[in-house]
């Protein structure tokens, strides 16, 4: 598509307004809203002034004007807005030298395809989530020097079977939520709904159902596309779920582990890499797979203490990688075992659908950065012929202790991951892709405002425990 292409749309659709959407450097959804008259051919190279000084993670207000540059690729009107809105995706821009902003997390991932282009290695990288969340009927929280708590209700929450009210009995169990039909399973027409208006917005999905856990948590899968294009969806998805969900008096998180004691949201990331409209993991190594896609694999799982920095980001990312409830916290691979870090499907031998499965990421991550550092620990193990070893074929959680204790771990804290980025980030800064600098702010942002904020807190469990010493 081309700006041109965006201008008849826009007038054959009656549209009022222009939304340019972005993201903070955590990974949260940013827009500002333009009368449509506003929006012309030369604003898609000349863009949108805006103070970026007041955005997360990002300018300081001394250096805070920024250009919102729309994307004229990609297009769609806003499903829950009164007035026609027509909405895009925007890159941010340094006013002075027209670069992409050292901190926004879309042009890193718009580096981070241009570099995987330049290596000839490959021309297009897909990728396909699986992000998973909770639906809730009431959310309510609060953290005062003296006062903290949190509370959420679910209509299919076990905890709800005494309800006097309206209790007809169908509850889900902890651990027993997987698929099961109505009247267990409540959410059928809610994920319906959100599974058509991601279709109205250019996202195929490809289907839905309950996921493992008891209060309403589900999966909703879209189709693969190149990085950049997934990164993009994943933002649109996130905000397409959240708001058909609020139309329904409910309220979707997709934080990792809101519910103790059962399994967490995940977001398994299938990845290949293709050149030439060819498929290139495809081979005649392990599980079918080529020399390549197992350099790949090497590569990943050497950097993945860092690259989780970005892909698990939240403290409360680690209640989720803990052993128990199909977290893969043990750095291996293998065929179709779903306790390894990186899962390799065997539902064909068609090369077209050889591809590996990355599983400690969760929904929590800014995908724009969480994507490109997986790519790019991918593309370092292929240039550096990083064989990741033999396979586990055994289920790790049937192993005994003195047999764990060969098999690395992923960090067990943010904290630890954190100083894991810090170690090791070399292979994040080739071609430009990431910077130092992004690096050091997300490492600062992330132990200032989060990892601090928690550790510095008193806890109601600590009360349980302590308070009668």
């Amino acid at each position: 598509m081309d700006p041109k292409s965006v201008l008849n749309f826009a007038n054959d659709e009656g549209v009022k307004f222009v939304d340019l959407r972005f993201t903070d450097l955590p990974g949260s959804w940013q827009h500002i809203s333009f009368p449509i008259s506003q929006l012309t051919e030369d604003s898609f190279t000349e863009g949108f002034g805006f103070d970026a000084s007041s955005i997360r993670g990002w300018a300081n207000i001394s250096e805070s004007d920024m250009l919102l540059v729309p994307d004229p690729s990609r297009f769609w009107i806003d499903p829950f807005f009164e007035e026609p809105t027509l909405c895009l995706f925007a890159d941010v821009v340094e006013p002075l030298t027209h670069e992409g902003y050292t901190y926004d997390p879309r042009s890193v991932a718009e580096r981070a395809e241009a570099y995987l282009r330049s290596t000839g290695l490959a021309d297009v990288a897909y990728f396909g989530p699986e992000a998973e969340f909770f639906v809730f009927d009431h959310v309510s929280f609060l953290n005062e020097p003296h006062h903290a708590f949190f509370r959420f209700e679910s209509g299919e929450g076990n905890w709800t079977s005494d309800n006097p009210d309206e209790n007809l009995g169908f509850r889900i169990r902890t651990k027993e939520g997987y698929v099961p039909v109505p009247p267990f399973d409540s959410l059928q027409d809610l994920r319906s709904e959100i599974a058509l208006n991601l279709e109205a917005v250019g996202i195929s999905p490809e289907c839905h159902h309950h996921e493992v856990a008891s209060g309403g948590q589900c999966e909703i899968d879209f189709r693969f596309a190149s990085m950049l294009t997934t990164a993009d969806n994943l933002m649109l998805f996130k905000y397409i779920v959240r708001n058909t969900a609020l139309q329904y008096g409910k309220s979707v998180t997709f934080m990792p582990k809101p519910l103790y004691g059962d399994n967490g949201s995940g977001m398994h990331c299938h990845q290949s890499l293709w050149k030439d409209g060819q498929p290139l993991f495809g081979g005649d190594q392990y599980a079918d797979l080529s020399e390549m896609a197992l350099y790949y694999i090497g590569g990943l799982l050497k950097h993945a203490p860092a690259v989780i920095a970005f892909a698990a980001p939240t403290t409360n990312s680690y209640k989720r990688l803990v052993p128990g409830y199909e977290a893969p916290v043990n750095l291996a691979y293998s065929a179709r075992n779903r306790s390894a870090a990186i899962r390799i499907p065997v539902f064909s031998k068609n090369p077209k659908t050889k591809r590996l499965e990355f599983r400690p990421p969760d929904p929590s991550c800014n995908p724009y950065l969480a994507m490109s550092a997986m790519l790019m620990a991918g593309l370092d193990g292929i240039l550096n012929k990083i064989h990741p070893g033999e396979p586990l074929e055994k289920d790790i959680y049937d192993m005994d202790e003195a047999e764990k204790l060969h098999i690395p771990r992923l960090p067990a804290s943010l904290e630890e991951a954190l100083a894991a980025l810090e170690a090791d980030h070399e292979f994040l800064l080739a071609g430009g892709v990431f910077t130092r600098e992004l690096i050091t702010r997300h490492i600062e942002y992330k132990r200032k405002r989060e990892v601090e904020a928690l550790r510095l807190r008193p806890h109601p469990i600590e009360f349980q425990l302590y308070f009668d010493v």
